[in-house]
């Protein structure tokens, strides 16, 4: 076999594996429950600068240990303007997991962040600066939902955007 088809065999056994792998998803911020967000706010409009709200806010005390809701490999660990301290962590299914406003972060970028790894602590850094301590927190799929595109305010966007509340909501307490 030609080394073009053996890379891209090896390729597609990869993929296949990421979108394969279970999420065994789980609430990040400890302690929290579905009392604790608003099941209203993702794609809620108007929401300032950013438009749209593409994320779950999960309310808690400032300081409080955030914990990945999946196992996986952590992209980026910093600062951006508007989300303050994040986190990015790369799941199965080759999502992308983003928790935004921390007060704190403990991982670094390319270590492997487990389910019982604290990530970081809930906070209100970034635009969430003034507002009560909690936790945004996104899901992003590098593939697209076409069926999902709606005639909202920046409604094709909204393809790459999974609901968390789908995963949320099933957390009992």
């Amino acid at each position: 076999m030609k080394i073009k088809y053996k890379i891209v065999l090896i390729l597609l056994i990869i993929l296949a594996a990421g979108y394969l792998l279970p999420q065994h998803f789980r609430m990040p911020v400890e302690g929290a429950s579905r009392n604790d967000f608003n099941p209203n706010t993702f794609w809620y409009y108007p929401w300032g600068r950013s438009v749209t709200h593409k994320g779950v806010d999960i309310f808690a005390a400032e300081g409080t240990n955030i914990r990945p809701s999946v196992s996986g490999l952590v992209i980026y660990s910093g600062n951006i303007d508007v989300g303050g301290n994040i986190v990015v962590i790369l799941g199965p299914r080759w999502r992308f997991h983003y928790y935004a406003h921390l007060q704190t972060t403990e991982v670094n970028a390319f270590s492997f962040a487990g389910k019982n790894r604290i990530i970081g602590t809930v906070g209100s850094s970034g635009n969430a600066a003034g507002k009560p301590a909690h936790l945004h927190y996104s899901i992003v799929t590098p593939l697209p939902y076409f069926w999902r595109v709606d005639k909202s305010r920046q409604g094709w966007k909204k393809m790459f955007y999974l609901n968390p509340l789908d995963d949320l909501s099933k957390i009992s307490g």
